[in-house]
């Protein structure tokens, strides 16, 4: 076996014993195929308010621009597919993945040990750590690792586990083995076009984040435009309608990081509670939670939207 090989190997292994899902290897370079789509999707104003993906377009596409000497991209998958749900059907809703610790910390965290690892086991190499704080195209690289397919939702799929998971990043000065990228296999369904209450999912493969429900209630910092009223189908943080109808979730397990475990209370929350929720309220049920990006101010314009 030559240290390309042993090398990967032994990252991946780490990888799982640290809880990744999945680990995918790539080798660093131009994203030819994407730099086309960003341009497009840009263009045509799909990104709304959120003016940062306007920022660093040639890092977006070239990780060799974001780190020097970089030589592969290791993309690690970690699930969030809670083992329970908001107990009131009647309650607005929250998306799965903001159930429990803000994830940024959760695989920051972890991503540090691994890099750690690499640099004890291989010696001196360097390299960054990304949880989409910074301008990589995480589901372009975990798709070309192999890890999946990008679905006509725009979200990675995967045969065996669905699409309820984080998506992260090490971008190291390392050459590793690379993996070959995996078939569609999305087919003729339509099932997250058909889904989608406010018609994101522009065409297959390409969804316009300035209508999506996870935008209006996240990014957009204005009041929601009155002509989505009653379109929202009682979200009121992010939305995982796209997801929850893929026939491929049916496979998702529940995740066994205890840090995504949600407070008892959030569970437990009435539709009343969250009509009558106090900033007290939202500081201790959402304390180090990805919520605190609406902040209360944001989550409680969200509520009013749904009951207006």
């Amino acid at each position: 076996m030559d240290s390309r090989a042993k090398h990967t190997q032994l990252i991946k292994s780490e990888a799982k014993r640290l809880g990744f899902l999945s680990c995918g290897v790539s080798k660093a370079g131009f994203l030819e195929e994407e730099a086309p789509r960003l341009e497009k999707w840009l263009n045509q104003n799909m990104h709304g308010e959120m003016q940062y993906m306007e920022n660093h377009f040639d890092k977006r596409l070239n990780p060799t621009k974001l780190v020097e000497g970089s030589k592969s991209v290791i993309s690690l998958l970690l699930n969030y597919f809670p083992l329970q749900n908001q107990k009131d059907a009647e309650a607005p809703k929250i998306s799965k993945y903001a159930y429990g610790t803000d994830y940024h910390f959760v695989i920051k965290d972890k991503l540090k040990q691994l890099l750690n690892f690499i640099k004890e086991e291989i010696g001196d190499v360097h390299g960054r750590a990304f949880v989409d704080s910074a301008p990589v195209l995480d589901k372009a690289w975990a798709a070309k690792s192999g890890l999946g397919w990008i679905g006509k939702n725009s979200n990675l799929l995967t045969q065996q586990v669905g699409s309820f998971y984080f998506i992260a990043e090490l971008i190291v000065d390392l050459e590793l083995e690379y993996d070959t990228p995996v078939t569609d296999h999305c087919g003729t369904c339509t099932a997250c076009i058909d889904a989608c209450p406010t018609q994101a999912i522009v065409d297959p493969y390409v969804v316009d984040g300035s209508k999506c429900i996870s935008y209006f209630t996240i990014e957009l910092k204005q009041e929601i435009p009155n002509s989505y009223k009653g379109q929202f189908d009682n979200w009121m943080f992010g939305c995982d309608i796209c997801q929850d109808v893929c026939p491929w979730n049916r496979f998702s397990k529940p995740h066994n990081e205890p840090l995504f475990n949600p407070k008892p209370e959030l569970l437990e929350m009435s539709k009343k509670d969250w009509e009558e929720i106090t900033q007290e309220v939202f500081s201790k049920v959402f304390q180090k939670s990805a919520v605190k990006r609406t902040k209360f101010a944001g989550l409680n314009r969200n509520i009013r939207f749904l009951n207006d």
